[in-house]
């Protein structure tokens, strides 16, 4: 995959289950034809939000796979989050096989390594494999922070190419293009600043909503960088209550539930997660029901100049 191709929206992809606790492989091509027809430019693979905690190997390398035959071309990338470096590398040299166009990787899982560390990490891995490489930086949910000086190193490794910028502080998209230019590919990782990073010159956006509603998705980030800003501010701002629900503790069962709801995803989890019920269950719904029932028409946002 070449630089050039890191931009767009590029859903971090939900894994779908069956009333067994397998993978829904048919209701997983189904959303991503879903996906494709709305114009994302690739996707994500087995990340948080695909409930990789919870999947085998095994099941990581077979939804790249079926990934990679439906989307006839787009980059799939499958998303490295481990306890080990050696556990990392392992996948990381296996990807490829079972079709894998890129890595985004996490730093490492429980241990809060230091600086020095981290950067260890992610060098051990981009120096065990030729695929492209999406720094996923979210000091937040995992309490790492990847600094400039420790982009400053990885800058030297030709195939770390993007970041996934999720420190929620929408400054640092104009820090890291003040600091190198155009080194790194940036994309959003936080559906609630999407609009904003990608006005101050993100490439892309990694999102979670976009499982359930494509097209809005697409639509922004497309007439943001056509400069039609009032037209992607009016889809936003319908959103944004949506969008909110990518930032909470069980956005897997919100964004499954969103995605239920417009007939391209189940709510099934894998354990210890728990689908939703009762009050909360009825409180997310009505976030849904109210985003469907004014759901904005879309001007034509596919192929602007």
């Amino acid at each position: 995959m070449q630089k050039h191709q890191w931009q767009g929206i590029f859903p971090a992809l939900l894994t779908p289950f069956d009333d067994a606790d397998r993978l829904d492989l048919a209701m997983f091509k189904k959303n991503l034809l879903a996906q494709m027809q709305a114009g994302i430019s690739g996707v994500i693979v087995a990340g948080s939000l695909g409930e990789a905690s919870t999947l085998s190997n095994e099941e990581k390398f077979e939804l790249v796979s079926t990934a990679k035959k439906v989307l006839k071309g787009l980059p799939v990338v499958l998303c490295i989050a481990e306890q080990s470096t050696a556990q990392a590398i392992t996948i990381a040299q296996q990807a490829p096989l079972h079709g894998a166009d890129g890595l985004m990787v996490l730093p490492p899982m429980r241990y809060k390594a230091d600086d020095e560390e981290t950067v260890a990490y992610f060098k051990a891995i981009a120096q065990a494999t030729s695929l492209p490489i999406m720094i996923y930086n979210n000091p937040v949910d995992y309490k790492i922070e990847v600094t400039l000086p420790m982009f400053e190193e990885l800058a030297e490794l030709g195939n770390v190419v993007a970041i996934k910028e999720s420190t929620r502080d929408v400054s640092n998209v104009t820090r890291l293009i003040n600091r190198f230019g155009d080194r790194f590919q940036i994309f959003c990782g936080v559906d609630t600043l999407i609009m904003e990073e990608v006005m101050l010159g993100a490439h892309g956006v990694v999102g979670g909503l976009v499982d359930a509603f494509p097209n809005e998705t697409v639509a922004i980030f497309n007439l943001v960088k056509a400069g039609r800003i009032q037209e992607a501010l009016e889809i936003y701002r319908w959103y944004l209550p949506l969008l909110e629900l990518d930032i909470h503790p069980k956005l897997v069962q919100n964004i499954k539930l969103a995605a239920q709801a417009m007939g391209i995803g189940n709510e099934a989890v894998r354990v210890p997660r728990l689908p939703l019920v009762g009050r909360e269950r009825a409180a997310v719904m009505a976030i849904i029901e109210e985003a469907i029932k004014t759901q904005p028409k879309l001007p034509a946002y596919l192929n602007l100049p």
